[in-house]
């Protein structure tokens, strides 16, 4: 299922406009992102490293939304290169992890439109959750990002269905608890955010990236 959802990550970049992404991708639910958008607050998509997931950014840039999408970089340098200039490609804007929080502030404060991903252990701001059962040290940018902004939370994941098309969901916008206590407000909406992505592994568990090593770090190593 990797090689396969690779295979379509590839073929996108052959794509010139959204109707040739269409030939093989379907997307549900853009209604959901509309909802959100209209506030002005500004959207964050989250999703996870389903499927074809960069397929995501290509649908979002093509449609207009010049997602900014927060990304780890690959320790290839090549390989790096091939997933920035896929990322940017159809004005989609690629940002290393854990930096140029204030552009991003800046971003969704204007109404523009991030997309981040929180299902891997990665060195950035985190707090253990519950994940699959285990305390899983999980990467809180999208809930900071969210409590600070009063941007929308729009969940979104990708996969490669039996009719061998991919299909896009994008999700109702899920609320955040603004209680007043900061670093519980943190870790609870945190919570809520990595049980969608539970769920949505466990209805396509054989097309998630297992071979990441997701519970590697210990409670005390995470970073604050």
């Amino acid at each position: 299922m990797l090689g396969k959802n690779t295979g379509e990550m590839l073929r996108a970049t052959r794509v010139k406009n959204l109707a040739e992404l269409e030939e093989f991708l379907s997307t549900h639910g853009l209604e959901n992102y509309e909802k959100a958008i209209v506030k002005g607050k500004g959207v964050i998509f989250l999703t996870c490293h389903l499927g074809a997931f960069d397929l995501q950014v290509s649908n979002m840039a093509l449609r207009g939304l010049n997602p900014n999408i927060i990304g780890t970089p690959l320790k290839d340098e090549r390989l790096n290169e091939l997933l920035w200039n896929y990322r940017n490609m159809y004005g989609a804007i690629a940002i290393e992890r854990g930096r140029e929080t204030f552009r991003l502030i800046k971003v969704l404060k204007s109404g523009g439109s991030v997309a981040l991903l929180i299902d891997q252990d990665t060195k950035v701001k985190s707090r253990f959750v519950n994940f699959f059962g285990k305390p899983a040290a999980t990467p809180v940018g999208a809930t900071v990002l969210a409590m600070k902004t009063g941007a929308a939370i729009v969940p979104t994941y990708v996969y490669l269905g039996s009719d061998w098309k991919q299909h896009m969901y994008v999700l109702p916008e899920i609320p955040m608890r603004l209680s007043g206590d900061e670093e519980a407000d943190m870790i609870y909406n945190t919570q809520i955010l990595t049980n969608f992505i539970e769920e949505t592994i466990r209805r396509h568990p054989e097309q998630w990236v297992w071979m990441h090593k997701r519970w590697k770090t210990k409670p005390g190593e995470e970073v604050n």
